[in-house]
C-alpha cells in the first residue's frame, strides 16, 4: 500500500510510477478519485479537530457558569450539538478512509527509478552463467516417463490436469532437492527454518498484496474465508503482520517448504505440457526483512543466494532485470532467474527475487524499532524463490540426459539420492 503523503505531496510520481508500468490509462480515474478522497479525509480531520476544540472550549464555560451559579444551559446545547456533528463528521472521515483504502489496495507498487519502463520486450538480461548443452536432448515429460519418475496420467485422473504424481525416484529427487535448498540456505546462507501453514487468511493474502487483486487465481475453502497458499511468502511474511521488530534483529532471514498451489486463471494453453505449468507444486521460500536504508544490498544478497542453488545444480541459468509493466504487483524492483531446458528450447522461470520496499509492510503493519529508540518505522521486505521445483526438475532431466536413456545426477545431490545416475 502506498504512503498517504504520495497521494497528497507527490500524484505526479505515482501517476509516472503506472504510466513506466503501462497502466495509467486504466488507474488514472482510480489516482484522481483517490487524490480527491485524501482532500476530503484531511479536510475532515481539521473539522473534526476544531469541534472537538470548540467543544472543549464549551465545557470550560459551562464548568465556570456552574461554578459562578449563571444558567449555562446553551453552552450545554452546543456542546452536544458539537459532540453530535463531531459524530457525523467521524461516520463520514470512516466511510472516505475506508474507499480510499480500498482504492489504495488496487494500485500496485511504483518501481524503482532504475527499473526500464514498458513491458517484457524492455526485460534486461544482467548476466549469464554456464554452458548450454548442445547435444540432443528430449523434453522432461518423454524422460520422466520412460524412467518411471512421472506419473501425469494418475495425476489428471485424481485431480485435473495441471496435478502431478512423482513416484520412485522421481518422488525421492524431488525430497532430495527440498533437503538440498534448505540445508544450503540455513548452513550457508543463514536463514532461520520455518514450517508454516498451507492455509492462511484473508488478512494474510491482503498483507502480501496477492489480494485483492488475484483473488481469482487462488483456491479458497469452501464456505471459510481462507486460502491455499501461492507461495510460502504469505505465511512468512504475515508470521510478523501488525509486529514490531527490535531494530538488533534486522535483517531477519527465514526460508520454508511448502507446497504451493495456483489456479493459474487465463493460462490456457501456455507451456501446459508437462512440469512448465502446474497447478500445485513445491517450492523452497526465502524472505528477508530490513530497515529500509538496507534494501538494495539485501536484494543482491537474496539473489545470489537462489543462484547459489541453481550453479551447484549444475544449471546453466542467467539473471533478468524485469521492466516495470513485466514487475509484480507489489515489487518495486525483480530480477528473474532462469534456467535453459534444452529439450523444450526455452529459459524456464525457477525464483523471482524481489524487493517490495515498504509496500508490502504498510499493508501487512510491520513496523521496527529503530536502535536509537525512535518511533517505529516500516521495515522492507524481501522475497524469492530458493527454489522452485517442478522447472528445475525439468531442466536436470533435459540437461543431463544420456545417450543411454539415463539422467546424471548432479554431484551435489549424490548425498541425498545416494545414486549418481537415474534409469
Amino acid at each position: 500500500m502506498h504512503d498517504l503523503r504520495i497521494i497528497r505531496e507527490q500524484i505526479e510520481l505515482l501517476r509516472d510510477g503506472m504510466r513506466r508500468r503501462g497502466k495509467l490509462d486504466s488507474l488514472a480515474k482510480a489516482i484522481d478519485r483517490a487524490e480527491q478522497l485524501e482532500v476530503e479525509r484531511r479536510a475532515t480531520i481539521q473539522a473534526v479537530e476544531e469541534r472537538k476544540s470548540a467543544r472543549n472550549a464549551a465545557t470550560r464555560d459551562v464548568s465556570q457558569l456552574k461554578k459562578s451559579g449563571q444558567d449555562a444551559s446553551a453552552k450545554q446545547q452546543q456542546s452536544r450539538d458539537l459532540g453530535e456533528e463531531i459524530a457525523r463528521l467521524e461516520n463520514e472521515l470512516a466511510v472516505a478512509e475506508g474507499a480510499l483504502n480500498q482504492i489504495l489496495l488496487e494500485i500496485p507498487n511504483i518501481t524503482l527509478e532504475d527499473v526500464p519502463a514498458g513491458g517484457e520486450e524492455a526485460n534486461t538480461v544482467i548476466r549469464e552463467w554456464g554452458e548450454k548443452r548442445t547435444a540432443a536432448t528430449k523434453p522432461h515429460w518423454e524422460t520422466g516417463e520412460a524412467l518411471g519418475l512421472i506419473d501425469f496420467q494418475r495425476g489428471a485422473k485424481i485431480s485435473g490436469s495441471g496435478f502431478i504424481v512423482f513416484r520412485s525416484a522421481g518422488a525421492r529427487l524431488v525430497r532430495a532437492l527440498i533437503n538440498l535448498m534448505l540445508d544450503v540456505h540455513t548452513r550457508e546462507h543463514g536463514y532461520e527454518e520455518t514450517w508454516v501453514p498451507a492455509v492462511v487468511n484473508r488478512a494474510a493474502m491482503t498483507g502480501t498484496a496477492q489480494l485483492p487483486k488475484f483473488e481469482e487465481d487462488m483456491y479458497g475453502l469452501k464456505d471459510e474465508d481462507l486460502f491455499l497458499i501461492p507461495t510460502a511468502e504469505v505465511p512468512l511474511t504475515n508470521l510478523y503482520r501488525e509486529e514490531i521488530i527490535p531494530a538488533a534483529e534486522l535483517p531477519k532471514a527465514l526460508t520454508a517448504y511448502t507446497p504451493c498451489f495456483r489456479r493459474e486463471a487465463g493460462s490456457h494453453g501456455k507451456d501446459t505440457r508437462g512440469l512448465l505449468r502446474v497447478h500445485e507444486f513445491d517450492k523452497v521460500e526465502i524472505v528477508r526483512f530490513c530497515a529500509p536504508e538496507d534494501s538494495r544490498a539485501q536484494l543482491e544478497l537474496l539473489t545470489s543466494h537462489a543462484e547459489k542453488i541453481v550453479q551447484i545444480l549444475e544449471l546453466p541459468y542467467r539473471v533478468v532485470l524485469l521492466a516495470a509493466g513485466d514487475t509484480g504487483f507489489g515489487s518495486a524492483r525483480t530480477y528473474d532467474l532462469e534456467v535453459f531446458a534444452p529439450g523444450v528450447d526455452k529459459w524456464l522461470e525457477v525464483s523471482s527475487c524481489s524487493t517490495f520496499g515498504d509496500f508490502q509492510a504498510r499493508r501487512a503493519g510491520i513496523r521496527f524499532r529503530p536502535a536509537d529508540g525512535g518511533k517505529p518505522q516500516f521495515v522492507h521486505t524481501l522475497n524469492g524463490s530458493g527454489l522452485a521445483l517442478p522447472r528445475i526438475i525439468a531442466a536436470i532431466l533435459e540437461h543431463n540426459l544420456n545417450d543411454d536413456g539415463s539422467v546424471t545426477v548432479p554431484q551435489a545431490l549424490r548425498p541425498y539420492l545416494g545414486v549418481e545416475q537415474l534409469s
